[in-house]
């Protein structure tokens, strides 16, 4: 949290479209089959563009919610191919995995934008994104104390390609499911622009599932309501929503 928003915010919904929960749900993808049609339902009642971080795999296995949300008017974006974090890859197992992904979603649409799984992607391989052809990526997080490692480093900074725009995430997605006064309090220190993010999961009802509290409470209906309510607040406001890819330029 950095500093009470002045002026109605520029908000940015996007969706980690992956396997259930991984990698405690991961050979599961209820929320992928349950939500998606919800989640678009929602999204266009509502008048909100969002970009959608899928993963290659999930496009391989599920084409038509991925036509449906690109017909939707959406972003597709990346998010890996397998979901697997890719500060446990070497950096050609990096490179294979953005490669199989891109081939995999651009089979859909243009995709130019990025998000890690967990949000972590090594700076080191920061560059391999605009080799392939990548604008943007959202793979840092402002609620990561390693985002404010990274701008205290001029190293780093210097060794960012200049094609590639950062823009990262500025809440964890379990805080939109949060009761009304604390969210709303968290919610309120944002600046703009304002990256919030959800996975399909979230949206399936997992409260008795064996997983960690944050990944499991208001889960399913209320997930809906909570997000719904968020979005209506931002309208609220006077939020601008813009996709990902259509961020105006810092």
């Amino acid at each position: 949290m950095v500093g009470a928003v002045a002026g109605p915010p520029t908000v940015c919904f996007t969706v980690d479209y992956e396997p259930d929960c991984p990698p405690y749900l991961s050979d599961t993808h209820r929320g992928v089959e349950e939500a998606t049609r919800p989640l678009l339902a929602m999204l266009r009642e509502l008048g909100v563009p969002a970009t959608w971080f899928s993963t290659g795999a999930v496009a391989e296995r599920y084409p038509e919610a991925i036509r449906d949300i690109v017909a939707s008017g959406h972003e597709l974006g990346c998010h890996g191919h397998t979901h697997r974090r890719f500060d446990a890859m070497a950096a050609g197992e990096a490179a294979d995995e953005i490669d199989a992904a891109s081939r995999a979603l651009r089979a859909h649409a243009p995709v130019t934008s990025f998000r890690a799984p967990n949000l972590a992607l090594p700076e080191a391989y920061v560059p391999l994104l605009a080799a392939a052809g990548y604008h943007l990526d959202s793979s840092e997080a402002r609620y990561k104390p390693a985002y404010w490692r990274a701008r205290l480093s001029l190293t780093k900074a210097a060794a960012r390609p200049p094609a590639l725009r950062r823009v990262p995430a500025s809440a964890t997605s379990s805080v939109l499911r949060l009761a009304r006064p604390v969210r709303a309090a968290y919610l309120a220190q944002l600046r703009s622009p304002v990256v919030l993010f959800v996975h399909p999961w979230e949206f399936v009802d997992l409260r008795r599932a064996r997983l960690r509290l944050d990944c499991r409470f208001h889960t399913g209906p209320e997930a809906f309501r909570r997000v719904r309510a968020v979005l209506d607040g931002y309208r609220r406001r006077g939020a601008r929503f813009v996709a990902m890819r259509d961020l105006p330029a810092a």
